[in-house]
């Protein structure tokens, strides 16, 4: 568990292991801080709160166990960025990394802890509610508005590249990350998008054929139009369906 604090916010990127998914909140919600319990809900792990010792689920961002369940708080979702450290370099020199070396006995390495269980199709423990829809532990890129879920199989995402759709009202576009492992989501007002490369990464075209910037935290077209960045998770199948067991599936009725 990572903390990223900034003059005026602090985030909580957060990853949920088992269930694989990646996804953040941020970390003052009321003054709130956060860390991780060790402890597991349905393959998910379950974080704290510094104050009042309540257990929160990462999935739904809500009090699990503890003083706050039941007070309505619900963590806002942030968008969070899964790529490759060629990627994101290109795009932040100036990043700072994390030591791997952190003085705590347990190896910090890339796959070092889970290994075997993410080159596995089997899961760690048993789970009760498994939908045959999607393999059990295939990737996909999650999106939740005003309450309906939808997952989008990132096998689809590189396929197609770029996926225009509509959830919930909301007229949105899915980027796939070349390269990487994941995607963007952002708002598409009326416009409908494309690859202008096979490299999604930085630039796409619109129905006319303008360029569009992919940015963190926007696309930017060539006359200086936004449109903002929608927060996306990515998981494995199995966990986002235990949270979501009415989730949409991109591509399927």
């Amino acid at each position: 568990m990572l903390y990223k604090t900034s003059i005026d916010e602090s985030q909580l990127p957060e990853g949920y292991d088992l269930t694989g998914g990646k996804g953040g909140y941020p970390a003052t919600e009321g003054f709130l801080t956060f860390g991780s319990s060790g402890l597991l809900y349905q393959s998910n792990k379950l974080m704290y709160d510094r104050n009042t010792d309540t257990l929160w689920h990462q999935m739904w961002g809500t009090p699990a166990f503890g003083p706050l369940v039941g007070s309505g708080i619900e963590l806002e979702r942030l968008p969070v960025t899964l790529t490759t450290w060629e990627a994101w370099y290109a795009e932040h020199p100036n990043t700072q990394v994390m030591d791997f070396d952190t003085g705590y006995v347990r190896d910090y390495r890339v796959g070092v802890a889970y290994a075997e269980y993410f080159d596995s199709q089997d899961t760690m423990f048993p789970v009760w509610q498994l939908n045959n829809a999607l393999p059990t532990k295939s990737w996909v890129f999650t999106q939740l508005i005003d309450d309906q879920p939808k997952a989008y199989p990132l096998s689809v995402l590189e396929d197609e590249l770029v996926v225009n759709d509509t959830l919930a009202g909301q007229d949105l576009v899915i980027i796939h990350e070349d390269g990487g492992h994941g995607a963007r989501a952002y708002v598409r007002g009326e416009h409908t998008f494309s690859p202008a490369s096979e490299d999604t990464t930085t630039v796409i075209k619109d129905e006319t054929g303008e360029r569009w910037q992919v940015t963190e935290d926007a696309l930017v077209s060539e006359d200086g139009e936004e449109l903002s960045r929608l927060p996306g998770h990515m998981a494995y199948w199995f966990g986002w369906y235990q949270f979501y067991p009415q989730t949409l599936i991109y591509g399927q009725p």
